[in-house]
């Protein structure tokens, strides 16, 4: 027998954009049964129904969580709390290039390493596709294919651009993919891993995603100086390959950027004009990545996250570490190096900008695997919420939540998801407006936030804020444009 959720008088805002309004939905299985007046027939035609008063809270779709490299935690960690409890039901793995397929290894090096060492054995999508459904996480996961990670398999020398015959092995691993239900193919030539890829070998890359109806996300060359360059690249990659272009975490770095996005942002409404363009954006001032000097310009603030050498250095900042060893900046980031550091190199009128932009959606890209980990990890959608709608004013409530869920199914050919309509995937999150926020902070990162009170994922009730995590999980494996079981 089917489990049935009846949300009563809940305010709901659809994923669409629509005004809110106060009703009901009526959850049976694994789907949306009804919503708004119809559930009441609905209900009574079932032996048992669980009612839930959502009097005074937000009814939504499961956030959508489009910027994340969650590709192995969603195997170590399968309950999935960092996520759950801020009412993402669906992540989307495999961004900036950096995906566990193709490469089987024992030791992945940078920036492969962000998604931890122990789970490098997908040589095949269908592969990594059969253990998330084994081990039935608590959200749902899709995929991108790493260019980095097609380049670590195939190429012996990562500082030149592929060859003819490097290309042909790489597309065939994404060709392979894509036919078993990648979302599409994201890169990240900002890395050096990447960065000699030249247009010929992105294109062609791009190309094979987009014949089966794959998007290209992208960490772009330059955040920094060369932000316009390193975009239009981007885009013409895209328009060459033929297929929509997502700018990965939009934002313009470094203190002589800062104001640009009213650069950016118009470059992004021409192109928009021409192709398929989106972006994402998470809500804060500050990045993460691996430690790299040539990020250290002695003005920023630089709080190093993990050191390989020197691991009694994590949660404290570069500058004092630097003080203490009496050396500059940059050769204290070259002594903790491998490691990983939160950046402190954005301006806040420019994030406002960009998440208040119609094209943005939501993602953390939070790093799952660092000891101490950027507090996005566990509060980027709170954070919307609290500080860019109910605090700022900068969004509406309905393209707060649109820019978390409908917008990203959509861009991401995720059929069923992020909207609430009769026969859609009950991924639901029930939310207090008035208490909904972030308790992460760069000082305690791993905090669950406030005001999520029940995240359903796939009709699977998971999370409930009073309780914790579910004793049951309900996650799948997503295959783009594939709307079943």
């Amino acid at each position: 027998m089917s489990h049935a959720s009846w949300l009563r008088q809940g305010r709901i805002v659809d994923g669409r954009l629509n005004p809110a309004w106060v009703g009901d939905l009526l959850i049976v299985g694994d789907r949306i049964q009804a919503v708004g007046p119809a559930c009441e027939a609905e209900a009574a035609k079932l032996a048992h129904v669980t009612t839930v008063d959502c009097s005074g809270k937000v009814i939504a779709p499961g956030f959508i969580d489009v910027h994340t490299h969650d590709d192995a935690a969603v195997l170590d960690k399968p309950d999935m709390l960092p996520k759950l409890s801020q009412g993402v039901t669906t992540v989307i793995v495999g961004n900036c290039g950096i995906s566990l397929l193709p490469l089987v290894t024992d030791a992945p090096a940078a920036p492969l390493s962000l998604l931890g060492k122990s789970q490098f054995r997908f040589p095949r999508l269908a592969d990594y596709m059969a253990a998330v459904d084994a081990m039935v996480p608590g959200v749902n996961v899709a995929a991108l294919v790493g260019h980095t990670a097609l380049r670590m398999r195939h190429m012996t020398n990562l500082d030149a651009p592929a060859s003819p015959a490097e290309i042909a092995a790489m597309a065939a691993d994404l060709a392979d993919a894509m036919q078993t239900g990648a979302l599409g193919l994201s890169s990240g030539v900002f890395y050096r891993e990447a960065f000699a890829a030249d247009q010929a070998e992105l294109t062609a890359l791009a190309s094979v995603a987009a014949r089966a109806g794959g998007v290209y996300a992208t960490h772009i060359r330059d955040e920094l100086a060369g932000i316009l360059d390193a975009m239009q690249e981007a885009a013409l990659t895209a328009r060459q390959g033929g297929l929509p272009l997502v700018l990965s975490h939009h934002k313009c770095a470094g203190p002589a950027n800062w104001g640009r996005t009213r650069e950016t942002l118009p470059l992004i409404d021409q192109l928009a004009r021409h192709q398929a363009i989106a972006m994402d954006v998470y809500p804060y001032t500050a990045g993460s990545t691996v430690l790299r000097d040539d990020l250290v310009d002695g003005v920023i603030d630089i709080l190093i996250t993990r050191s390989e050498p020197y691991p009694e250095m994590g949660g404290r900042y570069l500058a004092d570490i630097a003080k203490e060893w009496g050396v500059p900046q940059q050769d204290a980031c070259k002594r903790l190096m491998p490691g990983g550091a939160c950046y402190f190199q954005m301006r806040e009128d420019d994030v406002e900008r960009v998440i208040a932009h119609p094209l943005s959606m939501i993602g953390s890209d939070g790093l799952p695997h660092d000891e101490r980990p950027h507090p996005r990890l566990w509060g980027a959608f709170p954070k919307v919420l609290a500080c860019y709608w109910r605090e700022k004013g900068v969004l509406q409530l309905e393209q707060a939540i649109h820019k978390m869920t409908g917008l990203s199914a959509r861009n991401f050919h995720l059929p069923g998801r992020g909207v609430l309509k009769p026969g859609n995937w009950a991924d639901v999150v029930v939310f207090d407006p008035d208490l909904v926020s972030d308790t992460a902070t760069f000082e305690k990162p791993q905090q669950r936030s406030c005001g999520i009170e029940q995240v359903w994922v796939n009709g699977v009730l998971s999370y409930s804020g009073a309780e914790g995590l579910r004793a049951q999980r309900g996650g799948r494996f997503l295959r783009r444009g594939v709307d079943a079981i």
